[in-house]
């Protein structure tokens, strides 16, 4: 088969792939992770169920991909994040900021928390405790954050305050909680 011809086929399968995803997200939006079926998401996006049968073999295989692209596009919404802020504090509020709100409006339930459980998963939360490292390793050569707590230590301290967001009723309650945790990241006092 010619290059031109294989590149359009894969661009034909990206596209159709991207719709059953985008179908599937609005789905989730409007019922909930447990209501979406496989007939939903065909119409929803435009194509038979035997199409998505060629992509996808059930629900829950199309939910662990639409999940594995949520999880990308918040990796590298809190790259753009960092790179659009200056100076290592700032950088940190804001991407910490960023991701407490990502957590803050996650789908909850078992079906939510079976999805948090994929190796994308661990993958994305190793990334992210590497990306919050390097941030504190920076903000502390700076002097902006501590040195006596490892920065790893520390960044695994931020992930786990604010998972607490997803419980929150508002947006200044998270932001408060974002404030909390960026005191915990101070240099503490000198003795005496």
């Amino acid at each position: 088969m010619p290059k031109l011809w294989n590149e359009t086929i894969e661009t034909h399968r990206g596209a159709v792939r991207a719709a059953i995803l985008d179908a599937t997200a609005a789905l989730v939006g409007e019922q909930g992770i447990a209501s979406v079926t496989m007939s939903q998401i065909a119409q929803s996006a435009g194509i038979g169920r035997a199409t998505l049968y060629k992509y996808f073999p059930d629900v829950d295989a199309i939910l662990a991909a639409w999940h594995e692209r949520q999880v990308q596009d918040h990796l590298e919404q809190l790259t753009q994040v960092r790179h659009g802020t200056e100076g290592p504090g700032r950088q940190l509020e804001a991407v910490l900021e960023t991701y407490a709100m990502i957590s803050h409006s996650r789908h909850d339930g078992a079906e939510a928390a079976r999805l948090h459980q994929g190796q994308h998963v661990s993958h994305a939360q190793q990334h992210l405790i590497e990306f919050l490292t390097d941030l504190l390793r920076e903000g502390a050569e700076a002097g902006v954050f501590r040195r006596d707590v490892a920065p790893d230590e520390l960044a695994g301290y931020c992930l786990h305050a604010l998972d607490a967001a997803a419980g929150l009723e508002s947006r200044d309650a998270v932001q408060r909680l974002v404030k909390v945790t960026m005191a915990g990241l101070r240099p503490p006092a000198p003795a005496g």
